[in-house]
């Protein structure tokens, strides 16, 4: 094989559509851009203009609040969790850390904070996981099982505020 024998597969391009080529094309006279105007010319973005009328972005009011220092978790099912057990991937008989959840490829800490615990699924082995967060339901399931859930983060109280 060379370099001038390569070719694309069959289809994998698609042939683009002659514009401007007589009203027989179906794409002739104005190219399928309507008639006259700003729209019909090139370089064209009015994504949200109205004609001059205030834009409704801008009529509506803004609403809620943007926390820039808000904590982002990734989440981690008890049914991934026991998966990971079953497939071998983690130890069920050591403690379980963040760390050790990223080396397995069940969670992805690169832009988070942390992991929640979530209570989806169920878990029947008995684990010992050091987590961020964790449900109160996640943590009743684990514990039934007969393991043990730590917390990284302590939620403050609402009455300490």
């Amino acid at each position: 094989m060379k370099l001038n024998e390569i070719r694309d597969n069959p289809g994998a391009r698609l042939k683009s559509k002659r514009l401007g080529r007589g009203i027989g094309s179906g794409k002739g006279k104005t190219s399928g851009k309507g008639v006259k105007g700003q729209k019909a010319r090139e370089g064209v973005s009015l994504n949200g203009f109205e004609g001059g009328q205030l834009p409704i972005y801008r009529r509506l009011p803004k609403r809620g609040f943007n926390n820039i220092n808000r904590k982002e978790y990734a989440p981690l099912n008890l049914g991934t969790l026991a998966a990971a057990i079953e497939a071998g991937k983690l130890d069920a008989a050591q403690p379980i850390t963040e760390a050790m959840l990223e080396a397995a490829g069940v969670v992805r800490l690169n832009k988070v904070d942390g992991v929640r615990l979530l209570a989806k699924g169920s878990i029947a082995k008995a684990v010992t996981i050091e987590v961020s967060g964790a449900s109160a339901a996640a943590v009743a399931a684990i514990e039934q099982a007969g393991g043990k859930v730590t917390t990284l983060v302590v939620k403050a109280d609402a009455t300490d505020a």
